[in-house]
Order: C-alpha cells, then sequence, then structure tokens
C-alpha cells in the first residue's frame, strides 16, 4: 500500500471500515483508536471522521466482527487523552500570551473569555463532542482561555463518555435502519440544537431581565 493509498484510507475509514477488518483483523481496534485520539488532540486534524466512524464501528459490533465493550472502552481512552493533550497546547499557547503584553491582544477580551469558560465552558466541551470541526478545536480554546484543568477534565470525561457511549450504541443497535444510517449528522445535530437551544434561550432571557433593570 503506497501513502495516497493509506491516506485514503484514512480519510475514508468509515466507508472502509469492513475492508480494513478484512485485511488487518484486530488492528483495526489500533486504526480507530489512533484515529479519534488524533481528530481529538490536534487541531490540525479536524477532517478525520469522527460521529460516523463511531457510528459504523458501532454497526460492525453488532455482527461480530468487534467486540463493542472494548471498542468502546479504547475509544473513550483516546478520547479524553487527545482532548487533554489538546487542551495542553491550548494552555501553553495561552501562558505565554499571558505572560506578555502583546498590542495586538485584547486582553480585556481574553479575560472575558477565560470568564464564560469558567462559568459556560463546560457545556461547550461536552457539546462539542457532537460537533464536527467543533470537537477538534474545543479544547484547545479551552486551554488558551486558561479553563482550569480540573473543570476541564470534569466534562471532558463526561463529554467522552456521552458522545463514544451514545454514538456506537446507536450504531449496534440502528445500524442497519437505512434511514438512521443516511441521516446520521442531521439526527446528531438535531439532538444537539435541542440542547443549546434551551441554553441560548436562557441566556436571553437573563439578558432582557438585566437590560429592564438598568433602564
Amino acid at each position: 500500500m503506497d501513502f495516497m493509498q493509506l491516506l485514503d484510507m484514512i480519510l475514508h475509514v468509515d466507508k472502509m471500515l469492513g475492508t480494513v477488518i478484512q485485511q488487518y483483523g484486530t488492528l483495526v481496534y489500533f486504526v480507530l483508536f489512533a484515529i479519534v485520539f488524533c481528530e481529538t488532540a490536534f487541531v490540525i486534524f479536524p477532517f478525520l471522521p469522527g460521529d460516523s466512524l463511531l457510528f459504523i464501528a458501532g454497526t460492525f459490533c453488532a455482527t461480530g466482527s468487534m467486540n463493542v465493550w472494548l471498542l468502546i472502552t479504547l475509544l473513550v481512552i483516546a478520547s479524553i487523552t487527545g482532548n487533554s493533550i489538546n487542551y495542553w497546547i491550548g494552555s501553553m499557547i495561552g501562558h505565554k500570551v499571558l505572560e506578555k503584553d502583546y498590542r495586538w491582544i485584547d486582553r480585556k477580551a481574553l479575560m472575558k473569555t477565560h470568564e464564560f469558560y469558567e462559568k459556560h465552558g463546560g457545556k461547550t466541551v461536552v457539546l462539542a463532542r457532537f460537533i464536527p470541526l467543533v470537537r477538534t478545536f474545543a479544547p484547545f480554546v479551552a486551554g488558551i482561555s486558561d479553563m482550569t484543568h480540573k473543570t476541564f477534565q470534569l466534562y471532558n470525561v463526561l463529554g467522552a463518555l456521552l458522545w463514544v457511549f451514545s454514538v456506537v450504541l446507536s450504531g449496534y443497535f440502528f445500524g442497519n435502519i437505512p434511514f438512521i444510517r443516511d441521516h446520521l449528522n442531521a439526527i446528531v445535530l438535531i439532538g444537539v440544537g435541542a440542547a443549546v437551544v434551551p441554553v441560548v434561550l436562557g441566556a436571553l432571557w437573563k439578558l432582557f431581565q438585566s437590560t429592564r433593570k438598568t433602564s
């Protein structure tokens, strides 16, 4: 297998998973672990498959091709450690920014971002797991905004458990239903929207109330 074939396999592993299992056997666990780890650990890999990969993997677990509990355990570990490294990279850059007074950085805005993550960052870290692209950048931004490590890890673990369990088990139980398989991304986004909308409405209501008091 040349480099281009390997790259194509990695980028489309969610569509070629059956072939990967046939050719590499139990090494498929390592492949899936590495992809989830890289997608969550490094901001340069937001294009790697996420939700679709977990869902399809769950479907293959239902056929007996993989062990669902071993897969879930490995992917939870990959997701937690990946996000932790991404957070660490962000925090390293963030501390350097805080140590020097760069004219092109709005320090006031930076501190407001820090405060926002302290109050609402947990929801961001958890919900970002279910949104492509955002999933890769959320822990990095959390590190830059100087969210405390303890707070980050609490929501990091919670988000990883919710994401991996829900998507893999959805594939395990419902992967052979064509409508769910073909509209997975839309279903995930609707679910995230249902969780985000009440938060946004609550914030708008508080803003409206505070505006009335000051007027």
